[in-house]
């Protein structure tokens, strides 16, 4: 038997008879220290700023991080390895008045008062110190520029500029005879003009700390009162001093000085103008009124029930001493369009109410709404004239439209109104570009207009399998029956609202299109793919058709017989000519 003995010895551990040395384990960022109690060992402490087992590891200790602000209020931590400092926020200052700081000898940061500096709000501005920062306002006579009160200099990029209240305002009858200057706190002194007294108020005017001068309030008279009155005269010139008068229109002089004159009395020298009517009574006219005179013009104009027509509605009274009297025809009122109605649905028909064989100018505009279509808007406007009694005027309307029609005779200043809703007609058969497929599954193509102004409503889409005679009606309504595949089928219906201007379509994808299932075809038959149009509006529908593909399959032969006997049963049939689409009418037998 073979004994074998396994010594193991741990890491860092003295072998057998040894002392461990533990200050000699410490780590570089660590101390090492007596156990408590004194005589129980020695231990690896991390230094302060470090954290650590003291041996192995002693990493720095981030003391910004720590739950409470270490550095107090208003301040800023910056850790270091091993260690920290502090400093202050802006607007504040330590207490020790040192760039940073640690906060174990009771330094804290401190408001500094931004207003101990001279000047720091500018001219005009005064400063209120807040805690960690400052504002300023304006004193008054002074208002805040590029912002509003208060406001930071530097921040806001603002200042106090004094207030101006520019140049002072005239006053009446007063001269300007000192201003001490345009800003705040200045002064403007008036005295009356030449002629004029002073009688009330003040006068003197001071600028504002609005910006605004206030007063003056004075009142200056003329020295020998208001200029006299003349019955049925007016001033032609003064100078305060001296007047001269003369007779209105419709008047004229009889006797008498007509020159005023203020008397060194302070009291008029009164003229003795007397100026007497010329032309008599007012002049009157048919079926009017006078509506002002002042005895040498007078002012005419229609009563109830009639209008004015041409001539001039003002008389005047000549220097000869007679009335040159109003020309104005007053006339009993008529409508000047009247009996209007529509023909076929173009043409706008009305009966003209004329005072004299001239020409009258009509005006005929028209506006046509959708129901169908909220964005449609057809507005159009013409013009005719004409001497006329009864007139026809053809415009261009579209179908199923909504027209309002205004007619205004420009003359007679008349308008009249009439509404329309044309009816719906055939829409045009859409241009498609006829192709032949072997695929079950063909994508067909359809290039239309996004702006038309047709009233398209839907698009159906029609399969028809092809027979030993293929006959499709396309007033038919189609059956969505798809067990019935020897007569056609509707495979898909598409509102106009839903196609831009394309579409592609794939016959026989299996989806359902506007409620209609869109059937895979059979394979081994051949089909006629026709696409209808349809416009409806209300209660009427109209549509079209066209050939659009054909899915080759099992021949057929396809017979025509004459257009005139297929025209009165109005069915349509198909034949393929060099690749085009042929539409032809025939009576089935």
């Amino acid at each position: 038997m073979i004994v074998v003995f396994l010594l193991c010895v741990a890491a860092g551990m003295p072998a057998a008879g040894q002392i461990l040395d533990v200050c000699a384990t410490c780590h570089a960022n660590a101390t090492c220290e007596n156990k408590l109690p004194v005589g129980s060992g020695k231990v690896c402490n991390c230094k302060y700023g470090f954290v650590g087992n003291g041996r192995t590891f002693c990493q720095d200790k981030d003391e910004c991080q720590t739950g409470a602000q270490i550095c107090g209020q208003h301040t800023k931590c910056h850790n270091t390895y091993g260690s920290f400092y502090c400093t202050c926020l802006s607007g504040y200052n330590p207490s020790n008045n040192l760039a940073i700081f640690i906060p174990n000898d009771g330094t804290h940061c401190k408001d500094i008062d931004e207003c101990r500096i001279t000047g720091l709000c500018g001219e005009g501005g005064w400063c209120r110190n807040l805690e960690g920062s400052f504002e300023c306002s304006c004193h008054v006579g002074y208002q805040v520029d590029n912002g509003t009160e208060p406001f930071h200099p530097h921040r806001d990029k603002a200042f106090c500029k004094v207030v101006d209240c520019g140049q002072p305002a005239s006053v009446e009858d007063a001269v300007l005879v000192s201003v001490t200057g345009t800003t705040y706190g200045s002064v403007a002194t008036w005295v009356c003009d030449e002629g004029f007294i002073w009688g009330s108020g003040h006068n003197t005017s001071v600028c504002r700390d609005n910006g605004l001068w206030s007063g003056p309030t004075m009142v200056c008279e003329a020295k020998c009162g208001p200029v006299p009155f003349l019955a049925n005269s007016e001033v032609v010139w003064h100078n305060r001093s001296v007047v001269i008068h003369r007779c209105v229109d419709g008047y004229h002089s009889w006797r008498g000085s007509n020159i005023s004159v203020c008397g060194s009395s302070g009291e008029w020298q009164t003229a003795t103008l007397r100026c007497i009517a010329k032309c008599g009574p007012v002049p009157l006219l048919a079926n009017s009124e006078v509506v002002w005179h002042n005895r040498s013009v007078v002012i005419h104009r229609c009563v109830d029930g009639y209008h004015s027509w041409r001539g001039s509605n003002i008389s005047v009274c000549g220097s000869s001493g007679e009335w040159q009297t109003a020309t104005l025809r007053c006339i009993e009122i008529k409508p000047a369009i009247n009996h209007v109605h529509f023909l076929n649905e173009r043409c706008v028909h009305w009966k003209a109410e004329k005072y004299e064989e001239d020409s009258e100018a009509y005006k005929v505009t028209y506006t046509g709404t959708r129901d169908y279509q909220r964005s449609f808007r057809d507005k159009s406007k013409q013009f005719v004239s004409s001497k006329a009694e009864q007139l026809t005027l053809c415009l261009h309307l579209l179908p199923a439209t909504n027209y309002s029609i205004s007619i205004i005779a420009l003359s007679a200043r008349f308008t009249a109104s009439i509404t329309i809703n044309t009816s719906l007609t055939v829409p045009p058969v859409p241009i498609v570009y006829y192709r032949e497929f072997e695929t079950p599954v063909p994508t067909l193509r359809l290039q239309r207009s996004a702006n038309t102004l047709d009233p398209i409503s839907l698009y159906q889409v029609f399969v028809v399998p092809v027979e030993d005679i293929m006959v499709f009606d396309c007033s038919s309504p189609g059956s969505p029956d798809l067990n019935k595949f020897s007569s056609e089928y509707i495979t898909a219906r598409i509102l106009i609202r839903q196609v831009g201007t394309q579409i592609n379509f794939t016959v026989g994808d299996g989806l359902y299109y506007g409620g209609f299932y869109n059937a895979p075809l059979e394979k081994g038959r051949t089909y006629y793919i026709i696409l209808r149009v349809v416009s409806q509006w209300k209660t009427a529908l109209k549509s079209s058709c066209v050939l659009w593909a054909k899915v080759r399959g099992t021949s057929y032969v396809l017979m025509v017989s004459s257009l005139a006997a297929a025209a009165s049963v109005g069915l349509v049939a198909f034949a393929i000519l060099g690749g085009y689409s042929c539409i032809w009418l025939f009576k089935k037998t």
